[in-house]
């Protein structure tokens, strides 16, 4: 959202912006941005409604809510609200993924697991969601995402939690590149909103490299397996350049951590030989599959190699990605602030964040006026990043 828009609605109620200490961090960038959109709004809708009612609350100083999940000494917990949320729009935000936080459970340290997180979340649902006019929950990495289908008789752990949460009363879920939007069809009269941070990739990649060409002779996106081939389809065509991919083929004669490992990556695509290529997918957890993509890449001769995931797990530490680096088979991993992640990546030459507060502000923002969310259209903005950098 840019400082150009117009405002033709009011909100639905005032916005208040639930943090759990999961999105703490996040949470704090975003609310600074909703307080400047909103102060922008503020000149609008005054010349339209003067000093109405319907302001009121309107621009506030911060749009957090003060709130807490303390705990028993058993590890039981409750969510607390220490403050009226009578007729507000609620937005809660938490981050699944965060282990840093832990609690004691009769006097051994556990660290916050996703479960514990969701847990949480439902807590916080069940303090406010009778009293607020509306909730809505942002899970930036949707809690279960990838247990979205059933192979044989096995749980649906993403459905039945969508199901559990509208079921509390949420009316809207927002979440940032699900493993698989078509979970969604397990709540079809709710909201589900998945926002692509692709924008914000470009944003970054051009940032970083200043003198980087984007055409087909010398650029190339590819997709890491099958499952992420609509993301590199989507930016492939939006920037003008081939795409390729690579098919994990497996032993499904075996389970190794809780899947069939990788025999072998085979490549479907063009040559690779000295183009920048630009891997895009939603995750890197262990980074296994990611760092054998980047080393392949290189070996067809590629002559950049950049990483782009919307969520960088590491579950596995960064020893392997220092070793990578150091082999040179990857120049640069890119992922979004909308998870945790270890000081200590912030000392990786290898590493570069996008920053998604604003947009996610922006997102926020939208919703509590019920406003159409096509501007936040990502071919258009890509478009214009690229015209702005051809102009230079």
């Amino acid at each position: 959202m840019t400082d150009n828009y117009t405002i033709e609605a009011i909100p639905v109620a005032p916005l208040k912006l639930a943090a759990h200490i999961s999105a703490e961090k996040l949470a704090k960038e975003v609310d600074k941005a909703l307080v400047e959109y909103r102060r922008h709004d503020l000149v609008q809708l005054q010349e339209k409604y003067s000093d109405s009612v319907l302001l009121r609350d309107f621009a506030p100083d911060s749009f957090l809510l003060d709130l807490e999940c303390p705990r028993f000494g058993t590890g039981e917990a409750k969510g607390v609200i220490n403050e009226s949320v009578r007729g507000v729009d609620e937005f809660i935000l938490c981050d699944i993924t965060n282990y840093s936080n832990t609690y004691t459970v009769c006097g051994f340290t556990n660290h916050m697991s996703p479960d514990d997180n969701y847990q949480d979340l439902k807590r916080i649902i069940g303090a406010s969601v009778a009293k607020a006019h509306r909730v809505n929950v942002i899970m930036p990495f949707l809690y279960e995402s990838r247990q979205h289908k059933r192979e044989k008789r096995e749980s649906l752990d993403c459905a039945m939690a969508l199901e559990e949460l509208v079921n509390m009363g949420v009316k809207n879920i927002i979440t940032f590149d699900a493993h698989d939007p078509r979970v969604q069809n397990s709540i079809p009269l709710n909201g589900f909103d998945s926002f692509m941070p692709t924008y914000a990739f470009v944003k970054a990649i051009l940032r970083k490299f200043p003198d980087l060409q984007i055409n087909k002779d010398t650029f190339m996106v590819i997709s890491p397996d099958e499952g992420a081939m609509g993301r590199a389809v989507f930016l492939a065509n939006n920037l003008g350049v081939d795409m390729g991919m690579f098919y994990k083929r497996r032993d499904y004669s075996k389970v190794v951590n809780g899947r069939n490992p990788i025999v072998a990556h085979e490549f479907l695509g063009a040559s690779v030989k000295d183009k920048t290529v630009l891997i895009v997918d939603d995750m890197i957890s262990s980074g296994d599959s990611m760092l054998d993509t980047a080393h392949e890449l290189k070996d067809r001769g590629a002559k950049n190699v950049i990483v782009c995931c919307t969520f960088g797990l590491f579950t596995n530490g960064f020893a392997k990605f220092d070793e990578a680096y150091a082999k040179e088979y990857f120049d640069l991993v890119v992922t979004t602030n909308l998870n945790y992640k270890p000081l200590e990546i912030y000392t990786k030459d290898w590493y570069m964040e996008a920053n998604i507060s604003r947009y996610l502000a922006a997102v926020i923002n939208s919703f509590n006026y019920d406003m159409s969310i096509q501007g936040f259209s990502n071919a258009q903005r890509i478009q214009r990043a690229l015209k702005e950098r051809n102009q230079e």
